[in-house]
């Protein structure tokens, strides 16, 4: 085992990265293929399917479940059972295999929020904000706070996670935002 912590009941199938300073906790499951960062942490009864890519930073809470066709960049925060889907049309007679698997990316420092719902085949965007029990059916801006079913744009979250003014200020850390093609920029 390397420079990571796996938990004695837990398992990881062979060939599977973990990065440095990894924390695995109670009864999780990383499949074949999966690559993980440095830095992460996976709470109790976690799943991460094969070929399943995650960056540095990123923590995972209980009961989550990562499919294959799942990504999730620097920093990401899933909360307690939240979901992922990776198939918009499932059929347990007549599975489809990877090749059916719809890519769900998770951009850098995007949260989601306790049993939120990501159905398969869409972004979210940078640092966007996904409240507890919302639904995810299209593209997230970045920077987006995204709230209800399904959910839609109801505000906008800064870097360090306070709430945006409506001119696109934190009142909390003092960045300052823009509307950009993929949603809120910083002004530099």
């Amino acid at each position: 085992m390397g420079d990571y912590y796996v938990h004695p009941t837990s398992i990881v199938d062979d060939d599977v990265v973990i990065g440095a300073g990894t924390k695995i906790w109670h009864f999780c499951h990383i499949q074949s293929g999966a690559r993980i960062g440095e830095k992460c942490s996976f709470g109790q009864n976690v799943n991460v399917s094969n070929n399943v890519i995650v960056g540095n930073g990123v923590k995972v809470q209980n009961n989550v479940s990562l499919y294959e066709g799942v990504e999730l960049e620097d920093y990401v925060f899933c909360g307690p059972s939240c979901v992922f889907t990776n198939d918009l049309t499932p059929r347990a007679k007549y599975p489809k295999g990877h090749a059916g698997y719809k890519k769900t990316i998770v951009e850098e420092g995007a949260s989601i929020g306790a049993n939120a719902t990501i159905v398969c085949g869409h972004r979210i965007g940078k640092w966007a904000l996904i409240g507890a029990g919302a639904v995810v059916t299209s593209h997230v801006p970045a920077h987006a706070l995204m709230l209800g079913v399904p959910a839609r744009v109801r505000g906008w979250a800064c870097e360090c996670g306070e709430l945006l003014n409506e001119a696109y200020s934190c009142e909390k850390c003092g960045r300052r935002y823009k509307q950009g093609e993929a949603g809120l920029e910083e002004v530099k």
